[in-house]
C-alpha cells in the first residue's frame, strides 16, 4: 500500500470513474474489467502504463506514479501466473492448514465435542 493518502476531494473524484469500484483514503480497488484493459494495451510495450490510466480518465498527479507502476505489475504478474484478474480477496487466501494432529489432541477433541452434544440433548430433555 502507498503512502500517499488521498483527501475527500480526491476520493469523491475517484469515486465518480467507471473504473473504480471502490477507493478510500488509502487505497483504490479497480475493476477487473479496468485491470484486463491495462495488461492487455500494456503488453508488449503497445502502451505505457500511464497513458492508459489517463485514457480511462484518472489523474495522474492524485494516483500517483508508482501506485500505477506497482497496480500494473502486480496484474501482469497475476495475469501469467493464473490467466485471470480476479480479485482475491473475494476468496480465501493463503495456505490451507495442513497439519496433523497428536492422538492427545484428537482425543480431546472428540471428548469436547460428546461433552458439547450432551449438552445439547440435556437442554433438550428440559424444553420437552
Amino acid at each position: 500500500m502507498s503512502n500517499l493518502v488521498f483527501t475527500d476531494k480526491e476520493v469523491n473524484k475517484l469515486k465518480k470513474n467507471k473504473y473504480v469500484r471502490n477507493v478510500s483514503n488509502k487505497s483504490i480497488t479497480y475493476t477487473d474489467e479496468f485491470k484486463e484493459k491495462v495488461v492487455f494495451e500494456t503488453e508488449n510495450y503497445k502502451k505505457f502504463p500511464r497513458q492508459v490510466f489517463e485514457e480511462c480518465g484518472f489523474d495522474i498527479n492524485i494516483i500517483g506514479v508508482k501506485r500505477i507502476e506497482t497496480a500494473t505489475h502486480r496484474w501482469r504478474k497475476q495475469y501469467k501466473k493464473q490467466g485471470e484478474l480476479k480479485d482475491n480477496r473475494k476468496h480465501k487466501s493463503g495456505r490451507p492448514l495442513v497439519r496433523e494432529l497428536s492422538d492427545a489432541k484428537k482425543l480431546k477433541r472428540a471428548e469436547a465435542k460428546i461433552h458439547l452434544l450432551e449438552a445439547k440433548n440435556e437442554l433438550l430433555k428440559k424444553t420437552i
